[in-house]
This record gives structure tokens, C-alpha cells and sequence, in this order.
């Protein structure tokens, strides 16, 4: 192995120590509808962050099912968002738990009793009441238990990551154990010699089993009932261990003699040869899924020719079957283009083992008992009228599973068009009834669901469509999830095909219509009447090609805008999606429209409902009313509800004559959903 070179400083100390080794309208929109942009390609993939939430009443077999099932690897080792090495609003702590054991070379005959220290890290909210996984971290060479995580009152950056991560929803709270496999240190740091460390790293599962292990679970609530043999053992499932370099030595050599005390495993950038076969018979008496290896390691790494060996050999091996889940397999293995040894690499692999050990569901999908359970639960109030608003946009909850923040499109993308420091003073273009306690709901609701793990956002293009055209990068939808296997909505905000109003015009509705069970979908589209009905089109293939993830119905479905996005709703529903260039998909069961002056009719409208104000100086009721008498005259079911004295913009109209609209439109939406 070559010896590993000791790191020079950087901004993240921790980081290097860590390896130790309204108005438009479409112009000629028939003779324009076939020249729009190029199909584009099927292959979208969801991005979800999704985390599944085990209810009280499990039994902890059943609580481990749900860890596993489903859970996905991803193709790609996935980067640590910037946001996470700065402080987290919930903050988990470090302690220093110290435990007796004993000289390692001596230790059978228990001659030399040695007091150690391990660093632990307790989870935001940490309570004897709960009970937690533990994931135990070794450190690589040239360093000690302090490395990785740092100690009380001077934390590494990597304890603000695990702090986001949790915050996030990424990974269930957890606790994470950081020991050193150093011993009497009399000549120095034990770690600082390649020869010594090889030799502690065999002998540290003696330590690891007897003394480390009850210490910490002993201490601290796990899912050990107690710390005997038979308890530790008995909670294998809940239970991992990883290291980094000398710290994936570590780790091959309990996977060859703790086999029945843990069933995790992160080796990372191991550089050296060891005697694999010989370990991996630490598996015998085992089944196949009883255990779970991740290797992760770079390109540019010099333990990348050794994990690449390695792998090879564990396809061969019958002890293994490469896979990218639990259900397939029990080992993968992942490279990083352009990654070396050093501590940045160290906490990324380290971040994604942790999130895919305890973390997210494939798809998005939490498990159904779970998620009934937390959709139960109320909204947590994280913020107030007095929340500023770029505390929300910046909220690291907010990060889709690729690191992309999305917290600044619950807010228009062009900061031209709002006003005001906090949630309660926000202020929105060509809006003037803001319900400063709805949009605090709405936040605090996008909030409690992306931290317990639900998907609140997904993009609709691909990174590549995104590269070729920036301005994509301000789309998505939003997702307020009503009953699986319920129909959908998708909700189009105003604001003059210059921005998107959702927060006013859009999310308000969605919230209310998952309320009453519907799956409902705020979209978040780009400037320009074109461009917006493009999205739209997007948006509604995307949710028919992944409706079994999502687990919607998409038959009977209905588009719903006000101003703009009402124009947006009636263009789609009367040219389908493709006269905006996607593939033809059902058109709506019905079309909710709201105070827009919207005139033409040319036969192929769907069922429409409309309401608007009779003080509207931007869309005249009377239009509305007269295009509402055409479609009724083509034989199409229509509606409309004309409010005294209301001007534009009145929302679900909470405290006007027009409350409870949206109650009566969904009514007529159901009645059309039969019909269709």
C-alpha cells in the first residue's frame, strides 16, 4: 500500500483530517400550434428525497423491513450540498463517552486495562423514549477519535452535514460512533505507522464486541433491549459500521469476525491487499441478505486499483450478488470520476452510505402505514408571520436528492415582482389579498413533509434539457399528496406570464384540494404564454409517465388557473399536449378557471367552471360570462359564478362572498369526472 500522504490545510480542516490517510396572449394560436418547440426525450427521471416513517407500532423486525425495502443506490455518488458544512438550525450534539478495555496485543489474557474515548454524536431531539440506529465511523490513518467529527465545543464540519442531513429528512435521526483503533500510543500516535495500524485494525473487534459496544448501548437508546450478547446480536439490523482508508480496513475486519452484531458495511478507498477470501467467511453460517457492503472510491485515488480488484473478485465470490438494493443483492460498488484520497471524498462517500443505510425510498415512496400515519400528524409550525423570507429559500430542508436548492421557486424567480422582508409583509405584483397565515401554512406544511421524507418537489426536465435551456431551471412542480390512487389537479398561478404567483394564486388551492384527498401539483413555469403552456404540456406528460410512483389516477383529471395560469388551463385543455410539443395525453375531465379575459371558443373545450369579481378592472366578468354561454351552447357542460364587488385576484376568496368557491368547483369537476 502506498503510504498515504498527510494533507495539506484547507477551508475545511475537519474535511482533510477526515480520510487521515395577466395580459399576453398567443398570437394565431391555430396556425402556431404545430410549430412549437421539438418533442423531447421520454427519459425523466424523478428526483425524490424521500424518507420512509416507521409508526409507533411496529415491532422492530418490522421497523427494519421498512429500512430496507425498496431502497435504492443511485447511479451516481451523490455530492454533499454546499449549505451542509454551515450550521443547521436543528443541531444535533457530541459527547465523550470514555470505556475500559484492555491492551490490544494482550488483550485475552486482560493484563493491561486501558480507559479509551470515543466521540458520539446524538441527533437533534435525542430522547431515552426513542430508539435509534447507531452507525459506528472509524477513523484512517494518521489520526484518532476526534478526527471526524471533532469534539464538544470545537465540531467539524462533517457533524453540521450530519446535522442537515437529519434536518433534511435524508436519514432517520441517528447516532454516530467515532472510536479509534488506537492503543497505548507510547510511541507516538499507534495510527502514524502503516504497520502497527494493520495489526490494530485486526485485533480492534475484540475491543468492538466486549467493551465499546455496551458501553455506547448501554448508555444510549438503541434498539439493544439490553447489552447482552443475545440483545446486541438480536439488533444486527439497526446497527453499521465504515471507515475511510485505514478506517475500511477496520471495517473488512469486522465483516470477518462481527458478522452477527452488524449488518452494514462502508468500506472506503481501501489501498490495500488483504486476504479477502479469508474475510468474507466471517459470512458463513449467514444468508445472503443478512448483510449489505457499499465500496465507494475515486478515480484518481491510489486505493482505486485495489477496491477495483476487490470488487471483481466479490462478483465471483458466492458470498455476494451486486446489486443496487437490498432486495437484489447484498454489495455494490460506486467510482468517482476524478476523486482522490483525501477528506472530501471521505465525508461524500460517507454521506450517501448513511443515507442509503437509513434513508430514502426509491421513487419517492414511503411506505403506505407510515405515510397514513404522518399525513395524520399536524403541520409543524417552523415558521411564523415573522420569518424572513430568505430564510425560507435558503432552509437546506429544501435540496432535492441532487443537490439542487429549490426553496427560492415557492417565491417568484424574478425578485421584481414581490415584496417585503418576512412571510407576514410579503407582497406580490398585481395581487392584493395575501393571507399572510396561509402562506406561513403552506411553508410550514412544504417544510413538515420534505423533512419526514415526502418528495414536495419534483423537476420536469432533465439536466441536459436544463443545460441547453437555463431558463428550464425555474420549473417544477410542487406536490401537496392527497389519498394514493387518487386523481390529480395541476394548479397554474398568475402573474401576467411574467412570473408565477403560486403563493397566492396556486399552492393555497393545491393545499386545499389535497385536503379533501386529490392529488394536487402547483407548477412552477417560465415567463412567456408559449413557454408557460410548454411547461404545462411537461408537467402533464411527466406526471402520466411516472403516475405509478407518484400514485395518482390519471384518468379524469383537471387543470385549474387563475389570470394567466387560467389562460394556461384552457389552451391545454383545448389542444391537448401535443400542440405544445409533447406526445398526445388525455385532455382534463375539466378546466377550473379564474379571472381571465379569455374570449375564444372553437368547440374542442372541455367542461368549464369560472368565477371572477365584478370589479375586476384587468378581466371583465362579462367576457368571462359571454365565452361561458358559447361553450354551454356547444354542449359542454359550464359554469360560472359572477362576485359583487370583487376585484382580481381574490384567491380562494377567504373572508370575501366568494369563499368557498373551490368547494362548488370541485363538485363540478367530480361531476365531469364521471361523465368521462
Amino acid at each position: 500500500m502506498k503510504r498515504a500522504p498527510v494533507w495539506s490545510m484547507t477551508v475545511l480542516l475537519t474535511a482533510t483530517l477526515f480520510a487521515g490517510c395577466g395580459a399576453e396572449t398567443i398570437d394565431n394560436r391555430a396556425e402556431t400550434a404545430g410549430h412549437t418547440q421539438a418533442q423531447v426525450s421520454d427519459e425523466r427521471a424523478l428526483s425524490a428525497e424521500d424518507n420512509d416513517s416507521t409508526a409507533e407500532t411496529q415491532t422492530d423486525s418490522e421497523a427494519a423491513e421498512t429500512d430496507t425495502a425498496e431502497n435504492l443506490i443511485p447511479d451516481e455518488i451523490q455530492t454533499i450540498p454546499a449549505a451542509y458544512f454551515e450550521p443547521a438550525q436543528n443541531q444535533g450534539t457530541l459527547v465523550e463517552l470514555t470505556y475500559d478495555t484492555y491492551e490490544s496485543f494482550s488483550y485475552d489474557e486482560k493484563t493491561r486495562k486501558l480507559t479509551k474515548r470515543a466521540i458520539v454524536y446524538l441527533p437533534y431531539g435525542y430522547s431515552q423514549e426513542e430508539k435509534y440506529n447507531v452507525f459506528y465511523l472509524m477513523h484512517g490513518g494518521w489520526s484518532n477519535e476526534t478526527t471526524t467529527l471533532g469534539i464538544p465545543g470545537a465540531e467539524s464540519a462533517f457533524k453540521n452535514v450530519l446535522d442537515h442531513m437529519i434536518e433534511a429528512g435524508e436519514t432517520k435521526p441517528l447516532i454516530v460512533v467515532c472510536p479509534t483503533y488506537n492503543n497505548t500510543n507510547e510511541n507516538g500516535q499507534d495510527s502514524d505507522s502503516f504497520s502497527l495500524a494493520m495489526q490494530l485494525t485486526r485485533n480492534f473487534h475484540s475491543e468492538l464486541v466486549n467493551d465499546l459496544l455496551p458501553a455506547v448501548e448501554g448508555t444510549y437508546r438503541t434498539y439493544a433491549e439490553d447489552v447482552t450478547e443475545e440483545a446486541l446480536m438480536a439488533s444486527r439490523d439497526h446497527r453499521g459500521f465504515g471507515g475511510f482508508s485505514m478506517g475500511s480496513v477496520t471495517t473488512w475486519r469486522t465483516f470477518e469476525y462481527c458478522m452477527d452484531y452488524f449488518r452494514y458495511y462502508l468500506p472506503m478507498s481501501c489501498g490495500t491487499s488483504l486476504d479477502d477470501e479469508e474475510i468474507w467467511k466471517g459470512a458463513d453460517g449467514h444468508e445472503a441478505e443478512d448483510y449489505f457492503v457499499w465500496i465507494m472510491t475515486g478515480t484518481q485515488d491510489f486505493a482505486y486499483s485495489y477496491d477495483e480488484n476487490r470488487a471483481k473478485k466479490m462478483r465471483d465470490s458466492d458470498y455476494f450478488i451486486e446489486s443496487d438494493s437490498e432486495a437484489g443483492g447484498n454489495f455494490a460498488y460506486r467510482v468517482k470520476t476524478g476523486y482522490s484520497h483525501d477528506g472530501g471524498a471521505a465525508m461524500e462517500y460517507t454521506y450517501n452510505g448513511m443515507r442509503f443505510f437509513w434513508g430514502k425510498k426509491k421513487g419517492g415512496e414511503t411506505s403506505g402505514d407510515a405515510r397514513d400515519a404522518q399525513m395524520n400528524e399536524p403541520i409543524k409550525e417552523f415558521y411564523t408571520t415573522r420569518t424572513s423570507i430568505s430564510d425560507v429559500i435558503n432552509d437546506p430542508v429544501f435540496v432535492t436528492a441532487s443537490g439542487e436548492a429549490y426553496g427560492r421557486l415557492l417565491f417568484p424567480a424574478n425578485k421584481n415582482y414581490y415584496s417585503g422582508s418576512t412571510l407576514g409583509d410579503l407582497s406580490l405584483t398585481w395581487y392584493g389579498n395575501l393571507q399572510p397565515e396561509a402562506t406561513v401554512e403552506i411553508a410550514n406544511y412544504m417544510k413538515s413533509y420534505a423533512q419526514a421524507g415526502e418528495t414536495v418537489f419534483y423537476d420536469i426536465y432533465t439536466d441536459e434539457e436544463k443545460e441547453a435551456d437555463p431558463a428550464k431551471k425555474d420549473t417544477g412542480l410542487f406536490f401537496f399528496k392527497g389519498s394514493p390512487g387518487e386523481k390529480f389537479a395541476i394548479c397554474n398561478a398568475g402573474g401576467g406570464f411574467a412570473y408565477v404567483g403560486a403563493m397566492h394564486d396556486s399552492f393555497p388551492h393545491a393545499m386545499e384540494l389535497s385536503k379533501k384527498g386529490y392529488n394536487a401539483f402547483a407548477l412552477i413555469y417560465r415567463p412567456g404564454a408559449q413557454t408557460a403552456c410548454e411547461d404545462l404540456a411537461r408537467a402533464i406528460a411527466f406526471i402520466h409517465e411516472h403516475a405509478e410512483k407518484l400514485e395518482v389516477d390519471t384518468e379524469g383529471y383537471s387543470l385549474w388557473g387563475g389570470s394567466a395560469g387560467a389562460r394556461m388551463a384552457a389552451w391545454l385543455g383545448s389542444y391537448g399536449t401535443e400542440g405544445f410539443g409533447e406526445e398526445a395525453y388525455p385532455r382534463p375531465a375539466a378546466v377550473i378557471m379564474q379571472y381571465t379575459g379569455l374570449s375564444e371558443v372553437y368547440g374542442n373545450e372541455p367542461p368549464t367552471y369560472n368565477c371572477v369579481g365584478t370589479n375586476d378592472g384587468i378581466a371583465s366578468y362579462r367576457t368571462m360570462q359571454a365565452r361561458i354561454d358559447a361553450i354551454k351552447a356547444n354542449g359542454t357542460d359550464a359554469e360560472i359564478e359572477v362576485f359583487q364587488g370583487l376585484s382580481h385576484g381574490f384567491g380562494l376568496g377567504t373572508g370575501t362572498v366568494a369563499e368557498g368557491w373551490i368547494d362548488r368547483a370541485v363538485i363540478f369537476w367530480e361531476r365531469n369526472m364521471e361523465d368521462q
